[in-house]
């Protein structure tokens, strides 16, 4: 391709809400145009990166041995009322009526139409496994669509979804497509980490996550640099943080006179806050109510809010006010687990279940209570609710947790028998019994890798691709087209260069400067430049390699086979 037949309207000015850089340069190097709150089409130099990255997720995904189909993009709600998850989605799913009055939604994820599928049409376990997949436009009404591809309302996804009659055989495609995940960031030369994750809307028991390690990362991972082990802070946990237990005393309510916080009451009592129980109370959002839950955690550590919003099985969790903790009946800042109101729902940190001599408010205002003794109280619900921190020790080999942050780039979950139950959809076993199917459900966030590539690579200049994401792997830069024997020696190289497989086009404008083409080679982050210019006379060109920005000299006859050799 030349420059010259392609449109490639390249840009000093970036977007004034532009923050990350994969957002300034792909709309500065003309990769992407916006149109509106969150949508973004794809300009030539865009579509030929976005449908590398398409290619090589179709081409893993085949060798899995998964199906290519196609679902619409608008799915009626019944679907989605059959599930339940036209309420628990919440305003993320866009409805709307047809001329006939009918609901309809813009899919953002399709299991349940992959059940419709696939029900009646799988009636017996000989006939399973089957894992389908598709390649397509996804619309979530994101509340703050920003960062460009990143976060935006409309997508192109990769959605896998696949079908088992039994536990054991959902666990061998999960493990399967982590395998093929794997395979595709590899080949797209991404540094990434694959972490244990909460299934959030979608559901099931099991997930993991794919992140593309990047200082801009959204998400906090937790990760360990002495093993494998990788989580988002969502789902991190921790070996025990564990002191030696203290003597038992006898409970005695004691007055701390304006001590609210964990600090000022140990500070008072002269306590190890470690001995401590800190409530954290939230108002818990349900399909049909909102109600105040209490959290209780050590004094040391900090609440995660997913962990606490799926011990109570709640849609999400808001901050309690002062009116709604009056009407529960709770004291903020002396909170405890004595004396607590019947009606209030307490969730304890497992961390503290064995303890038997803390500390705690006495739900009375400037009163705590000491020797607070759990492993004497019944009918206490403990689970995993605390963040984990850097230093914290790893539950896998006892080195020491680190975060970084990272974008979130593939899930993958294991529904289990969710939706097929939901939706009726069941096949016969071996034994004539009818059973819900197992379902796994893989995706992949086709259109923003298009971002993490370039979040993972990029300098003050623009992009710079890897070599299976770039639009073109070389880009041929005659400095000055008007001259017929720099033309002439550029088409040439062009040509070879073509006829060896390579990906490459040659910057042929006669109206653009020397400088300006060199400025478009840097922004829009070709891997590789050949320059034919000012040392021609001497029968040499330059070879430049935009990563490095290392510039060699060659001669003209061996420019391409010393290219050739570089790209391996």
């Amino acid at each position: 391709m030349k420059f010259s037949n392609m449109f490639i309207p390249t840009t000093k000015e970036a977007p004034k809400d532009a923050t990350l850089a994969s957002h300034q340069y792909l709309v500065r190097g003309a990769f992407v145009s916006q149109t509106g709150a969150g949508i973004y089409d794809f300009m030539p130099l865009g579509k030929i990166v976005l449908e590398k990255i398409r290619a090589v997720v179709k081409e893993e995904m085949d060798k899995s041995g998964a199906n290519e189909v196609q679902f619409g993009f608008v799915t009626p709600l019944s679907y989605w009322d059959e599930s339940g998850r036209s309420a628990t989605m919440g305003n993320e799913l866009l409805k709307f009526k047809d001329r006939k009055n009918a609901d309809y939604v813009l899919s953002p994820t399709n299991e349940e139409a992959v059940v419709n599928m696939i029900k009646n049409r799988i009636t017996s376990y000989k006939d399973l496994p089957v894992n389908l997949y598709q390649i397509n436009t996804k619309f979530r009404d994101e509340a703050r669509p920003r960062f460009g591809l990143m976060r935006g309302r409309e997508f192109l996804m990769k959605d896998a979804y696949s079908f088992h009659a039994s536990k054991e055989d959902l666990v061998r495609e999960f493990n399967l497509m982590e395998e093929t995940y794997k395979n595709v960031y590899n080949r797209l030369g991404l540094d990434f980490r694959v972490v244990e994750a909460d299934s959030g809307a979608i559901g099931g028991s099991g997930s993991k996550e794919f992140h593309v390690l990047a200082n801009s990362g959204e998400d906090t991972i937790v990760v360990c640099p002495s093993c494998e082990y990788g989580a988002n802070i969502e789902a991190a946990v921790r070996k025990p943080n564990k002191k030696e237990a203290l003597e038992t005393i006898a409970l005695e309510k004691v007055e701390t006179p304006n001590c609210k916080t964990i600090e000022e009451v140990s500070e008072f009592l002269n306590a190890d806050s470690y001995y401590s129980m800190k409530a954290v109370m939230k108002k818990a959002v349900y399909e049909d109510k909102t109600e105040v839950v209490l959290f209780f955690v050590r004094g040391t550590d900090e609440l995660e809010e997913t962990k606490a919003c799926n011990a109570v099985g709640a849609l999400e969790l808001e901050d309690a006010n002062d009116e709604d903790l009056e009407k529960a009946g709770l004291v903020a800042g002396y909170c405890g687990i004595v004396g607590l109101p019947e009606n209030i729902q307490v969730i304890i940190d497992n961390e503290l279940k064995e303890d038997n001599n803390l500390v705690c408010g006495a739900n009375e205002e400037n009163y705590h209570y000491k020797g607070v003794d759990l492993t004497s109280m019944e009918g206490l619900t403990f689970d995993d609710l605390v963040t984990v921190q850097e230093g914290d020790t790893c539950s896998c080999c006892g080195g020491r947790l680190e975060y970084t942050k990272g974008i979130e780039a593939g899930h993958i979950f294991q529904l289990g028998s969710k939706y097929s139950e939901a939706l009726d959809a069941k096949f016969l076993d071996a034994n004539g019994k009818a059973q819900a199917f197992e379902m796994g459900c893989y995706g992949i966030g086709v259109s923003r890798l298009v971002a993490a590539v370039i979040e993972q690579n990029h300098d003050e200049k623009g992009c710079i691709w890897t070599k299976e994401t770039a639009p073109f792997l070389v880009d041929v830069i005659v400095s000055n087209a008007k001259k017929e024997e720099e033309l002439e020696v550029g088409e040439k190289i062009y040509e070879e260069l073509k006829a060896n497989g390579i990906d490459t086009i040659l910057d042929d404008r006669k109206n653009a400067r020397f400088g300006f083409k060199m400025g478009d080679f840097e922004l829009i982050g070709f891997p590789y430049a050949i320059v034919i210019g000012k040392k021609l006379k001497e029968g040499k060109v330059e070879l430049v390699n935009r990563k490095t920005l290392e510039k060699t000299e060659v001669e003209i006859e061996n420019a391409v086979s010393q290219l050739l050799e570089i790209i391996g």
